[in-house]
């Protein structure tokens, strides 16, 4: 069993292409996840699919053909070319795709560092993967472990201290362009968790927030829940809302645009809009006073955070280098239990193999034979004590694989004989959660 990860990010993907890759439909995410995990070497799959990324995580069998399947399926559901894809895609393995996915949910290698919205973003699809029967004990565990790890990080340091998301940095950016938010109408397109973080910010900063959305009770309920300055509009008004007012911010899951130019009037003041949506919301503009920014557009405010948030990142990645190393030591020690028992079950049944036959022979009385075979077992338990230690002590060495395979070598004990221990160990395995 091996671990990979196919990830497509704003650091390697332009927007288009992220376009063509996302998840806009739970319908859509079922059958790619069916098809991937059908293939025989890919036992278990996630697909985490949001505005800055597309992350495929695995279990396979082996790493090289999966790979070259996975990236087929994403050819096919994107119409992309599958060498475009290879070229852009960082493909993790292992020890690199548990560091990777650990570093994900703790929000170090998101477009805006120390945002908490990747934590429930991957929770979600990992619920999704988890009830359609596309994930099991082994993405179960490295997932509960990774949430673990994110939680441990907030904790632990100060990188998600007022925290910052992709909806924020295109209020703030708002704020840059305006100088002032007081009093002013700000349209908010969609009624999700990015619409909803973009209006709690312009509320934040004194702003007046209309909520249009495609289902008005939707809209009408997040207005609700936002409170003062904050109503909503039915879907119909948008074309007038876009027109009215400077400040537009569109955050819906349509697969296509629905601000497009032949909504757009001429008007003489300044207006910005900000599609935080992929795929993009908004059509670019003919109209030299519209500006449209879209997620890729707020990097420089990104740079700022990262600048701010250094010396935390460093603090934070040294946390998920040791959560990974602690995860990886106990997937080790998964196969050094079960060889444990192997060789205690095997030194049993020789010994009671013998028994049998002194019995038979009359070497043996059958009257002692219970007190014989107690004295053989203390005989192997005293036997067995030290290399039950050391085994267990290898896990700290680096050659811990290579002396776990020498040893399954010598005592003949194969991966099968091992599978039902370790499987029943992942699913019952519970690190103070």
């Amino acid at each position: 069993m091996q671990y990979m990860t196919l990830s497509f990010t704003h650091k390697n993907t332009d927007i288009k292409t992220r376009e063509k890759l996302s998840f806009n439909s739970e319908e859509k995410l079922y059958n790619v996840l069916k098809m991937i995990t059908n293939h025989e070497n890919v036992n278990e799959a996630v697909i985490l699919s949001t505005c800055n990324r597309v992350e495929v995580i695995t279990s396979v069998k082996e790493c090289k053909e999966s790979l070259s399947f996975i990236l087929s399926v994403l050819s096919h559901i994107s119409s992309i070319n599958k060498e475009e894809l290879e070229n852009r895609a960082d493909a993790y393995e292992n020890v690199g795709a548990i560091h990777h996915l650990f570093a994900v949910c703790s929000s170090l290698d998101s477009l805006v560092v120390g945002e908490t919205q990747i934590s429930g973003q991957l929770k979600t699809a990992f619920n999704f993967s988890l009830k359609n029967g596309f994930c099991g004990p082994k993405l179960k565990h490295a997932m509960q472990q990774c949430f673990k790890c994110a939680a441990t990080i907030r904790s632990s340091t100060d990188i998600s201290k007022n925290p910052v998301s992709v909806s924020s940095v295109a209020v703030s950016k708002a704020k840059e362009l305006l100088k002032n938010l007081d009093g002013i109408n700000a349209v908010v397109v969609g009624a999700g968790d990015m619409s909803e973080l973009a209006a709690k910010h312009l509320l934040s900063s004194n702003a007046n927030v209309i909520i249009i959305n495609r289902n008005y009770e939707n809209a009408l309920a997040l207005a609700k829940r936002l409170g003062k300055n904050s109503s909503a509009q039915p879907f119909s008004n948008l074309r007038e809302a876009i027109n009215k007012y400077p400040l537009v911010f569109s955050a819906t899951g349509a697969p296509h645009a629905i601000i497009t130019n032949d909504m757009v009037e001429g008007k003489v003041f300044e207006r910005y809009w900000f599609d935080i949506a992929v795929p993009r919301d908004i059509e670019a503009c003919r109209f030299e006073n519209v500006h449209v920014y879209a997620v890729d557009d707020l990097e420089e405010i990104v740079a700022k955070n990262l600048a701010l948030r250094e010396d935390q990142a460093k603090v934070a990645y040294s946390i998920v280098g040791q959560m990974t190393a602690d995860f990886f030591k106990w997937l080790q020690a998964l196969s050094v239990d079960p060889i444990i028992k192997e060789i205690r079950s095997r030194a049993k049944q020789s010994a009671l193999s013998e028994v049998d036959k002194a019995v038979k022979k009359g070497y043996i009385q059958q009257d002692i034979r219970q007190n014989v075979e107690k004295i053989i077992h203390q005989s192997f338990n005293v036997f067995l004590h030290k290399p039950t230690i050391n085994l267990k002590n290898v896990l700290e060495l680096d050659e811990s694989d290579k002396i776990i395979q020498s040893l399954q070598y010598f005592f003949d004990i194969k991966d099968e004989q091992l599978k039902d221990i370790s499987t029943t160990k992942f699913e019952n395995f519970r690190r103070d959660e």
